[in-house]
């Protein structure tokens, strides 16, 4: 539904409202009369009645929009309301002989129509100064109405503006984040490739070729904040690809995902800066490196775990861990997008490395096809 028609369909619930607020009251008032009636033993003044408070009704019905016209276009406010307050005094009056002459007619009309012969209205320029009283009433009750309607508008519209305003400006923090994360990572790739370029060209040239391809499924998934955690290990697998060619058997990474993770949503980019600072820090005097990729899902959350069989690091530093890019980039990423609702932390083990487990909302945004165990495909491996 287009923002125009949402609009015409909006105006026409109003009016809805509003002529059924009329035809309630109209009905109110014209029980009581007949029953007042009855209770003083007058017969036969049902038709009289209804028609006499039904006119007056669906009058006071054709006029409120105008007196709504008129309220919002010479709006009572605490700064003009000596100058405006005669203005309204006017329009009351005209109100209230409008309302009296519509009701007149209506009834001249329509009780000769009902048989019910010629309406006694009374002498007129009495009757519009007997009705004044009532349509004061009226006049303000409305003209109240348009205001504590406008202003729970504009409540309204404060806050969705509002809320709209905090959203692009997660967005923009988030796509900040995002920005910071992939130079940080291509720099680091890029000197990891130098390195080897004279060392092995061939495997140089190999890294070259994984790091065009990560690059590319970067820039296609460039809109996303989030993508499937088989998407994320995809990407990871091309990280990897690359860390091979450097460390060949000396690095292990073994990955044991459950098959109902597989569709899980996951923040982009989220597990290569976790396992290249797993990479940069445990790795042993001889090159090598082990790294247990998991995860698994836990009451409602999915949790992810990097665990390494570095040395670890010494507790009073582990909060300081996180000031490189990488660690503080994901924590506030993952702050950004999910608040309180995530857990992000790093612990030694006992005996020999560190663990990283972050626990995020188990959410799917559908999965196709058949899930298998990521150990089962070309993912694990030295």
């Amino acid at each position: 539904m287009t923002a125009r028609s949402s609009k015409t369909t909006q105006r026409w619930i109003i009016a809805a409202l509003i002529f059924a607020y009329y035809t309630a009251h109209g009905l109110l008032l014209f029980g009581y009369r007949y029953l007042d009636d009855l209770t003083r033993e007058k017969s036969g003044t049902f038709m009289t009645r209804l028609i006499e408070e039904m006119t007056g009704a669906y009058a006071g019905a054709i006029i409120f929009p105008l007196v709504v016209i008129f309220a919002r276009r010479f709006r009572l406010q605490r700064g003009n309301i000596f100058r405006r307050l005669p203005v309204h005094l006017v329009a009351l009056s005209f109100f209230s002989i409008a309302h009296t002459t519509l009701n007149a007619v209506a009834r001249w009309t329509l009780f000769p129509v009902a048989g019910l012969g010629d309406y006694d209205y009374g002498v007129l320029s009495i009757r519009y100064v007997m009705e004044f009283s009532n349509d004061v009433i009226s006049y303000t009750l409305i003209v109240g109405f348009v205001y504590l309607f406008d202003h729970y508008q504009r409540s309204r519209d404060r806050e969705v503006l509002t809320a709209q305003l905090e959203t692009r400006l997660t967005q923009a923090q988030l796509q900040s984040l995002r920005l910071q994360l992939q130079p940080h990572f291509l720099f680091n790739t890029l000197n990891t490739i130098s390195s080897m370029v004279y060392e092995n060209t061939r495997a140089a040239d190999e890294m070259i070729a994984r790091l065009s391809d990560l690059l590319r499924l970067t820039l296609r998934n460039c809109q996303s904040q989030e993508v499937t955690l088989d998407e994320e290990l995809g990407f990871l697998n091309l990280y990897l690809e690359i860390m091979r060619a450097r460390f060949e058997e000396r690095l292990v990474v073994r990955v044991d995902v459950e098959s109902s993770t597989r569709s899980a949503l996951v923040p982009q980019l989220i597990l290569q800066p976790l396992v290249e600072n797993s990479i940069r820090h445990a790795v042993d005097d001889r090159g090598r490196v082990t790294i247990d990729i998991r995860s698994t899902r836990e009451n409602g959350s999915l949790v992810l775990e990097i665990v390494d069989d570095g040395p670890g690091i010494a507790s009073d530093k582990i909060a300081l861990l996180g000031n490189g890019i990488g660690l503080s980039n994901t924590a506030e990423r993952l702050r950004q997008l999910y608040g309180e609702a995530h857990r992000f932390a790093l612990t030694n083990r006992e005996g020999r490395g560190l663990a990283v487990r972050v626990s995020v909302p188990f959410r799917q945004n559908g999965f196709d096809g058949d899930a298998k165990d990521v150990e089962d495909s070309n993912f694990d491996s030295r």
